[in-house]
């Protein structure tokens, strides 16, 4: 594979539109130190803006509370207090460590439900309706006023507040339908801009680019306040979702067409077969990691946030959330795969988003479990005790690149091996990247750069993420894969991974540089020239 980067290449703006958000485990664990301090490595090491999470409204924060759950005395029901306290020092630890919330106002306080509907995950957030809409509203409105009181007018106006989580997904996220979502967002969105209307508040939050169109079209038609658009992509999603690419995203294909009885019996039948009996293990057996077993594109969000930015009817669209993999506990989760994948879907979706929040920003996480493995197949930038994964490596490079980027035609991230180059009045920095979405057995495969410069350059250095480079897995691996690590084997591991620049040999003739360079599945190069 040749490469040819031209002195005449037209020059755009890097859009990098991750750096608006990144999104983490619910709002209870941003009470935790090492939550904060591993939100705050990522502020300043990426220069990630916003943090987003679920359940601010989760019963364990306690913002509502009745004295039958203190004393089941007669009448006890009638006794209830609110209280924000936790919501406030959550805030606090996200401003603290230099970045603001993009508020997800999720889920409904169990005192306020209709139906006390229970989401599936560790935490049990109720994923219910209001009983009273009224009564939400209110509700919505003080936690607007102490927000407002204790942070002042004009830094709440510079958040974001967003309604609800992925409502499209039954029974996981949401009790009802789509309509029912809309009634619930039109009230939520009314009661926000009662409070302050220059507040910003959107939707629909949904899963796989879904609902955009009949959202907006909702919103137009009966009046209701929306300031930008945010959905969610996935490559691999076990809950189904949309890969239309049209403009109609809201066909929704649930695929397989296996009854639930059949596929309960088909994974009884995978748990039987283990021997390894942690849960863990249980898990991969359940929910296998789609993109190694399926043959899937790596295009999905690129096609879907190009139909949604049309649907959006010009508002802003915010991905807040997308991955390589919707698979919590998919062992790839922790494999430069991911790595590879978020960068080349980063630089491809540039053109089409305003903003986007990778999912998440730290293995500390508590959605099915919390898992006791360091590295369990999470999404996190960082391992559960801070150590960089490959994907932390793959946004560094993106990170560290300038902010202008050389055109280099439409195919020059489309191949098994894609390219990027940006630069700066004394640096050029070249990405390379082999992205496939199953881990073949494949030789390596050389890619040759040549770029065309004004004067030979000083100095060619590479970092790389590959088999030997920012692998901390394998170390982790190699070690046992204990399940506890020390302080000082926490920071072992985080220096024998480190992805650190080392000199690169070059050829220079006739103003042209040539780099050579022998790539593995999913390894990532980063070249500055300079």
């Amino acid at each position: 594979m040749e490469f040819l980067i031209r002195a005449d290449a037209p020059k755009i703006p890097h859009k990098k539109h991750w750096q608006f958000c990144v999104g983490s485990g619910h709002a209870l664990l941003a009470l935790r130190t090492d939550y904060t301090r591993q939100l705050k490595f990522i502020h300043d090491t990426l220069g990630i803006k916003r943090v987003r999470f679920h359940g601010i409204f989760n019963d364990d924060m306690r913002t509502r509370t009745s004295l039958a759950e203190l004393f089941p005395a007669p009448g006890a029901e009638a006794f209830t207090e609110e209280n924000f306290r936790a919501c406030g020092l959550a805030y606090d630890n996200v401003l603290e460590a230099g970045m603001k919330p993009l508020v997800e106002l999720s889920f409904m306080p169990r005192s306020l439900s209709k139906n006390n509907a229970t989401g599936v995950f560790f935490y049990k957030p109720c994923v219910d309706v209001p009983k009273d809409p009224d009564e939400w509203a209110g509700y919505v409105q003080r936690f607007i006023r102490f927000l407002i009181h204790r942070y002042g007018a004009e830094e709440v106006r510079t958040w974001l507040f967003e309604v609800w989580n992925e409502p499209d997904l039954q029974v996981v996220f949401f009790s009802e339908d789509k309509e029912a979502y809309f009634k619930l967002y039109e009230t939520t969105a009314r009661a926000v801009k009662a409070v302050d209307p220059a507040l910003r508040v959107g939707g629909p939050a949904t899963s796989g680019s879904k609902w955009i169109a009949s959202f907006v079209r909702f919103c137009r038609e009966n009046d209701v306040p929306v300031d930008f658009i945010t959905t969610h992509q996935y490559a691999g999603d076990p809950l189904g979702g949309v890969e239309s690419t049209g403009d109609d995203l809201e066909a929704e294909q649930a695929g397989g067409g296996e009854s639930w009885p059949e596929r309960m019996q088909r994974m009884g039948e995978r748990l039987a077969k283990l021997e390894d009996r942690s849960l863990l293990a249980g898990l991969r057996a359940i929910n296998p990691d789609q993109t190694e077993t399926t043959d899937m594109p790596n295009s999905n969000f690129r096609r879907n946030c190009a139909a949604v930015r049309r649907q959006a009817d010009g508002l802003p669209v915010y991905y807040t959330e997308w991955n390589l993999n919707a698979t919590l506990g998919a062992y790839t989760n922790d494999t430069r795969k991911e790595a590879a994948y978020d960068v080349k879907t980063a630089l491809d979706v540039a053109d089409h988003v305003d903003g986007s929040s990778l999912w998440c920003f730290s293995d500390i996480f508590e959605e099915l479990h919390p898992f006791v493995q360091e590295f369990y197949g999470c999404w996190g930038l960082l391992s559960q005790s801070g150590i960089p994964k490959p994907v932390y490596y793959g946004m560094k490079l993106l990170a560290d690149a300038p902010d202008t980027r050389l055109d280099l035609g439409p195919d020059a991230t489309d191949g098994e091996i894609g390219i990027a180059a940006f630069q700066n009045e004394k640096e050029t920095h070249v990405l390379l990247f082999r992205q496939k979405m199953k881990q073949l057995d494949l030789p390596a495969e050389e890619a040759v750069v040549r770029v065309e410069l004004a004067e030979r350059p000083q100095r060619v250095t590479l970092r790389r993420i590959d088999e030997t480079h920012g692998n901390p897995l394998k170390l982790w691996e190699e070690m046992g894969r204990p399940d506890y690590l020390n302080r000082a084997e926490v920071e072992d591991l985080k220096s024998r991974s480190a992805v650190l620049p080392e000199a690169w040999p070059f050829d220079w003739a006739d103003g042209v540089l040539t780099l050579r360079a022998a790539l593995g599945v999913n390894d990532v190069y980063g070249f500055v020239i300079e």
